[in-house]
């Protein structure tokens, strides 16, 4: 009996890990959205002073959440971490049951942009998960002592965790979970002599001489071969996000990344961006004008503000920076890539794929893109980001499994 019992417990710690270990790294992928979660908290709780400090500690909290996590499921420093999670459980159940009593008009955040969660929903999580602690660490002083190649385990899933959160904070999330994603199609799109509807594409796959269709969320495993793309008409137009933007004269122009190929930069911080990144955006905005894009740069800041910006700190590059300026507000643009000074390609509208401010495209790599099918170029970006996220949790789970 007391053998069963023990291995219920370690069963609930196991589960109350996975939940942290998910939660955690789904927050890790997309450090700046965590950051506005973190203000949303902040706002909340009357704590808007502390603003600057949001994304830090947003990802600090994620990286704990996830090592809290990975430790609970190989079960590692066991009464350590048992007080850990408790006290963390305490706080976010707490916390939720004043989101629950007040109602904000807020995402509780705890999977990311991925769930999205009511606030009651929250806390009968955080209520399930305090039930889960309770068998799991109750005594405390019974929790037993973990096998010692779990120590490995620890090690190599924390060292993937590590890395992980230091490709997020350098690159654009491997998996885009907001309005933004590709295959997304603008508001402005519908409303152009270009595109009077909207369509719903998918993508058919062989797999030994069978072929099936899937959508982009649910797109197969390598082992499957592209086909071909089919669309269907009659998506509503109210679901597709909006992209405002103003010209030189503060006239909207949403519709010029609604017509042909676009190549946007937006830039929601400009006066975070070093003179190696302007260099880097002037460059690639000529570079995508000459391989047949319309280029767009599109800031959060007032026109006037901006150019005086370009003039006195980057001079050399103002005068392409000024000719393609645009100006937009800063959710909106941080929304749309999470890199500053990233890039975005546009195809009628639709979301093509995007790029890191770190890693934006030569022009080869433009011209390839101008040349290819768009629809293919979509599901080959998001295959590939989505294959390495799914590879990071198999591994991860493969480790705490069965080492």
């Amino acid at each position: 009996m007391n053998r069963h019992y023990n291995r219920l417990r370690r069963f609930c710690a196991f589960l109350i890990g996975a939940v942290f270990l998910v939660s955690g790294v789904l927050k890790l992928m997309d450090p700046v959205g965590t950051g506005f979660v973190v203000k949303e908290y902040y706002a909340f709780l009357h704590l808007g002073f502390l603003d600057f400090s949001a994304k830090a500690v947003g990802v600090l909290a994620a990286l704990a959440e996830a090592l809290t996590g990975a430790a609970l499921a190989t079960g590692v420093w066991r009464r350590a971490v048992a007080y850990v999670t408790s006290a963390f459980l305490a706080f976010f159940t707490l916390l939720t049951a004043a989101l629950v009593i007040f109602n904000p008009v807020m995402d509780c955040g705890c999977f990311g942009e991925a769930v999205h969660l009511t606030h009651i929903q929250t806390f009968i999580k955080n209520i399930v998960l305090c039930a889960l602690a309770a068998v799991a660490f109750i005594p405390f002083g019974r929790l037993g002592r973990p096998k010692k190649h779990k120590y490995v385990s620890m090690a190599l899933v924390s060292s993937a965790i590590f890395a992980f959160s230091v490709y997020s904070l350098l690159y654009i999330p491997l998996v885009d979970f907001t309005e933004y994603r590709p295959a997304a199609r603008l508001a402005s799109a519908v409303d152009t002599n270009l595109a009077t509807d909207t369509y719903k594409a998918s993508f058919i796959y062989e797999k030994d001489g069978m072929q099936r269709t899937f959508s982009l969320d649910d797109l197969p495993d390598s082992t499957w071969t592209y086909i071909g793309t089919k669309t269907e008409s009659g998506v509503e137009a109210d679901s597709n996000p909006s992209l405002s933007f103003t010209d030189a004269s503060g006239e909207y122009a949403d519709s010029l990344a609604a017509e042909g190929k676009v190549f946007a930069v937006s830039v929601y911080d400009y006066e975070g961006m070093s003179e190696k990144k302007w260099s880097r955006t002037a460059r690639a905005l000529m570079e995508a004008e000459g391989a047949g894009f319309s280029p767009l740069l599109v800031v959060s800041a007032d026109r006037l503000a901006a150019e005086q910006y370009f003039q006195t700190y980057v001079p050399e590059f103002a005068p392409v920076l000024c000719e393609y300026l645009y100006c937009s507000d800063y959710k909106t643009l941080a929304t749309l890539n999470r890199s500053n000074g990233g890039a975005t390609y546009f195809y009628n509208g639709y979301i093509v794929r995007k790029w890191a401010s770190r890693n934006l495209p030569a022009a080869g790599e433009l011209m390839e893109d101008n040349v290819a099918d768009a629809a293919e170029t979509i599901v080959n970006a998001s295959t590939a980001g989505n294959i390495v996220f799914q590879a990071l949790f198999l591994y991860m789970f493969s480790v705490l499994l069965f080492i």
